[in-house]
């Protein structure tokens, strides 16, 4: 899925379909590419470095019209997100807290590779999560 320019450049809403089960096998490969294992891995570890009650689990998958994706745990929520790089110590929804998991990784892993897809990743999450619900609290935890 590309991301339409005239959308991206008129700020129209982005949305955020879940992925299927059926189509769920192919959808971290095609986002992290050759990344796979580290990006997955830093997902998970970034919601365990902010969450005290995530402990592992299963996530769903979203891909946004803009061309990207983001995971979310499938827990309980709300869940209570602490950042002691920047202080946050909040509540969110289980859909925030993956969006904040994601960006952390994204982030990181586009550091750690140099590689402009991940980058593009972030950036298209970000731009998501300024049409979220809960936009203040993901960007205070992520600040």
């Amino acid at each position: 899925m590309q991301p339409d320019s005239e959308a991206l450049a008129s700020n129209a809403t982005v949305e955020a379909v879940r992925v299927p089960e059926s189509k769920r096998m192919n959808t971290l490969p095609r986002y992290f590419g050759r990344q796979l294992m580290m990006g997955e891995a830093l997902v998970y570890q970034s919601l365990q470095s902010a969450c005290d009650a995530y402990s592992g689990g299963l996530w769903d998958f979203f891909e946004l019209s803009s061309g990207g994706f983001y995971m979310t745990p499938c827990l309980e929520g709300p869940l209570r997100i602490q950042c002691d790089g920047n202080g946050f110590d909040g509540e969110m929804s289980c859909d925030a807290a993956g969006i904040v998991a994601c960006l952390m990784a994204f982030n990181a892993l586009a550091w750690q590779t140099r590689e402009a897809h991940i980058g593009e990743l972030f950036y298209q999450l970000r731009d998501f999560a300024t049409q979220h619900a809960e936009a203040a609290s993901i960007f205070a935890a992520i600040d």
